[in-house]
């Protein structure tokens, strides 16, 4: 198996449940933030995935990778911060009920 196939499951995970939480109120909002969360951890991705392989922490069979990088950094490592960004915010909504009616002072 493929790094590649292995992050298919995740992706397609994040994909529907982040498209589950279309109509409800601030889906917008929240896919920029998404957006730019994602933005930031690939970043992050990029910069510590490259310092690790570099040093000699891990190394990836080249038979189980697509051979796309980014510098060290094979392209499947990108999948799990970016299916993260979306997922985790898009659970929330979904786990989480929608707005509590405020309570009267007594």
């Amino acid at each position: 198996m493929t790094y590649a196939l292995l992050v298919v499951p995740f992706l397609t995970l994040a994909a529907v449940a982040t498209l589950a939480t279309a109509r409800r109120p601030g889906f917008g909002r929240r896919m920029a933030a998404s957006a730019l969360a994602a933005g930031v951890l690939i970043v992050l991705t990029a910069v510590f995935d490259n310092v690790m392989i570099a040093v000699g922490l891990f190394h990836y069979p080249d038979e189980h990778l697509s051979g796309l990088r980014i510098g060290l950094a094979p392209l499947e490592d990108f999948a799990y911060p970016v299916a993260a960004a979306f997922l985790l915010p898009a659970l929330w909504v979904l786990l989480t009920r929608g707005p509590r009616p405020e309570r009267s002072e007594r």
